[in-house]
């Protein structure tokens, strides 16, 4: 994560409890690459994961659901990233 973010990618970690939406995190951001962090099913992102992160996010409109699997998460959040403009994404579990 951290070679990724000197390589000039923002990082979003995916976090149910997170206050900013995905796209809403990368307003004014279009122009670097994302990498989507997602965490184990059920515990989600380990803490020192979280830390690293540029910002925590969630999926807009998944609150009613709870937790999704992390295939389904990652599948939506790859989708409302690019949707948000995003010049390129990538997707990867957390590793501390």
């Amino acid at each position: 994560m951290i070679e990724l973010k000197n390589m000039g990618y923002l990082v979003l970690g995916l976090d149910g409890d997170a206050s900013d939406t995905i796209e809403a995190a990368l307003e004014d951001r279009r122009d670097r690459p994302v990498a989507l962090v997602l965490g184990a099913e059920g515990p989600g992102l380990r803490e020192k994961t979280k830390m690293t992160c540029d910002a925590l996010v969630k999926i807009a409109d998944a609150a009613g659901f709870g937790s999704l699997n992390v295939s389904n998460a990652a599948a939506v959040a790859l989708y409302a990233a690019q949707a948000g403009g995003a010049s390129q994404v990538s997707a990867g579990e957390g590793a501390d």
